[in-house]
């Protein structure tokens, strides 16, 4: 890791939108639970849970995270410093206006909700104001996603394969798209606070 001019940043990124499946618990904890207090983008997330586990997996990320971790409702507004899961058995969506919009429309890749979805709508919504994450994963949803983020002018970043639990999601990314980062959760904790300091 180089110094951290190496990131091509502005302080222009509207929203930070992180998938993940398998295996990304502990990252997505890690970085939650090192974010500045002052971090100024809404981070919105999109993992796969396990259906029956509906309940203790927001307060299992809240009790780690420096902001508290919410499941929006249909139609509520995003905000700076508001941390938002998408519910259990929900696509959720980003609409333009900054809004969340939830769905019960089929699966995609065995999923709902689908990590597809979440970063499609806010790579359509956010366009070059995007940063997206993905993390271990065990399926490929999320691949689709990051693509429309870097087709839009967003930028990407991959967890590093080799530290994925599972890598078929971030490789499926790799495979379809050319990512601009490919980094170890450290990193990515590194690149949060980076983003902080650009906008004080």
């Amino acid at each position: 890791m180089g110094p951290m001019s190496r990131f091509n940043l502005n302080n222009s990124y509207k929203a930070v939108v992180i998938g993940g499946s398998a295996g990304s618990f502990q990252g997505i904890t890690k970085i939650l639970s090192q974010l500045p207090k002052t971090f100024p983008l809404p981070i919105i997330m999109c993992l796969h849970r396990l259906k029956h586990v509906r309940n203790g997996f927001v307060e299992a990320l809240s009790i780690k995270s420096v902001f508290p971790v919410t499941e929006p409702y249909d139609k509520e507004q995003i905000k700076k410093g508001g941390v938002y899961l998408a519910p259990s058995n929900y696509h959720m969506s980003v609409e333009l206006g900054n809004c969340f919009a939830m769905s019960t429309e089929e699966m995609i890749n065995n999923s709902r909700p689908a990590i597809d979805i979440t970063l499609g709508t806010a790579a359509y919504v956010y366009r070059d104001k995007l940063i997206g994450i993905l993390l271990s994963g065990a399926n490929r949803d999320g691949g689709l996603g990051m693509k429309h983020i870097k087709d839009r002018g967003g930028l990407t970043i991959v967890q590093e394969p080799t530290e994925c639990m599972i890598d078929t999601m971030p490789k499926a990314a790799l495979s379809l798209t050319k990512i601009d980062y490919i980094m170890k959760v450290d990193e990515i904790v590194d690149f949060m606070k980076e983003i902080d300091k650009l906008y004080k």
